[in-house]
């Protein structure tokens, strides 16, 4: 029997000093998932603002967003939106604080600082399902029909927005009456925000899977933290681009 030697030639893709991808594999592919996942996120708010200034009336941000928990009538606006802001940034400070504790090998710091990520994301969720809940559930006058002056109560939604113009001269139980609003507002703040709210929830789990894995020790038998640094990239994405839809529903 005659052994035939093959030599395999192997194609150096790169031939100098360094490469110019100096970074794990699983890291570089979390840059493209958050690099695609931008382009959907910039899609959704370009056309948000497209029609936003595209329409002669839009809600103000100030009269929407204008209630606090268990503030009562009181108006507040942006007070509370700004507390979930708040609350988000802070998750990211203390995923920082995990990631820093990974690369020093600290399981128990890992341990804690995660957990209070998963907490502040939490508090962000409840805080965004209130709101919602808020929305949904009121009851605001408005006229839907000018030649019989016929008024009903809404509340937001995808089909009505009660958040016109005021009528002049008219009120209802006390409350002042407005017209219909554009109907895009619903669709477009509860698609996007929703949307963000999915990947907030998303972190949430993951990170919730990461604490676990951490406290297992499954980190420690591998030797490195560098999966908490990737969930850690995806949890600060998500904080980033909550920083834009704040920017485009609540403040512009």
């Amino acid at each position: 029997m005659t052994t035939t030697a093959v030599s395999q030639h192997q194609t150096k893709w790169w031939s100098g000093g360094k490469s110019p991808f100096n970074v794990e594999y699983g890291k570089l592919m979390m840059w493209y998932f958050l690099m695609s996942d931008s382009f959907t996120f910039g899609a959704f708010l370009i056309s948000y603002g497209t029609i936003r200034f595209s329409q002669n009336y839009w809600p103000s941000p100030s009269y929407v967003f204008n209630t606090f928990p268990g503030a009562g009538e009181a108006n507040l606006p942006l007070a509370f939106v700004s507390l979930m802001t708040f609350i988000l940034i802070m998750s990211s400070v203390t995923m920082v604080l995990a990631v820093h504790e990974g690369h020093h090998g600290n399981k128990s710091g890992v341990v804690k600082w995660m957990a209070w990520t998963i907490v502040g994301g939490l508090c962000f969720l409840s805080c965004q399902a209130w709101e919602w809940h808020h929305l949904i559930t009121g009851h605001h006058a408005v006229l839907v029909d000018p030649a019989t002056n016929k008024i009903e109560e809404w509340g937001q939604s995808m089909r009505h927005n009660p958040w016109g113009p005021a009528v002049e001269n008219m009120t209802y139980h006390g409350e002042k009456v407005t017209r219909p609003g554009p109907v895009a507002f619903g669709g477009y703040f509860f698609g996007i925000t929703g949307f963000h709210g999915f990947h907030v929830f998303s972190g949430v789990i993951i990170n919730v899977i990461m604490l676990i894995m951490a406290q297992t020790g499954v980190f420690e038998r591998r030797g490195h933290y560098l999966m908490i640094e990737k969930a850690g990239l995806y949890w600060h994405f998500v904080d980033l681009v909550w920083v834009f839809v704040f920017l485009c529903f609540y403040l512009i």
